[in-house]
């Protein structure tokens, strides 16, 4: 997401589960409900929700239930969390998009929880991943 030409910066973190302040070593054992997700800050004026949104879509799989490519388990789901309502159209509206194009979409939309910031060393993990081969992938899902 940071690679996107109008994002300020993405914080790596948990949101949607009920355990304040929860670690990775919480999250991981299935202990919080929360899952992996990235708070991104953007200009609007250079980049859109539905640009975000669409490549979120297109750099992660929304029909893998429970995971992402070998990252498997409930913190690995696949959600979007909106924070107002033009947010939780714009989510849906690209889902549906996708699900007329044959995919079996398994995304979540839900309202946004309180977001807290994972671990330093869990931040800019691509930066420091390069050979990671399912990080950024990019699938067009929309065409």
């Amino acid at each position: 997401m940071e690679q996107q030409k109008g994002v300020i910066k993405a914080v790596s973190g948990y949101m949607g589960g009920d355990e304040p302040n929860p670690t990775y070593s919480q999250v991981s054992a299935h202990k919080t409900g929360h899952a992996e997700t990235v708070e991104v800050f953007f200009d609007p004026r250079i980049v859109t929700y539905e640009e975000l949104a669409t490549l979120f879509f297109n750099i992660h799989d929304p029909t893998q239930s429970n995971g992402q490519g070998p990252d498997i388990g409930p913190q690995y789901r696949s959600a979007i969390f909106y924070s107002n309502n033009d947010q939780k159209i714009i989510a849906q509206t690209l889902i549906d998009k996708i699900k007329k194009r044959g995919y079996k979409v398994v995304t979540k939309v839900s309202p946004a929880k309180k977001f807290w910031p994972a671990e330093d060393y869990h931040q800019d993990y691509y930066e420091g991943n390069h050979k990671t081969p399912y990080c950024h992938y990019i699938t067009d899902r929309f065409k």
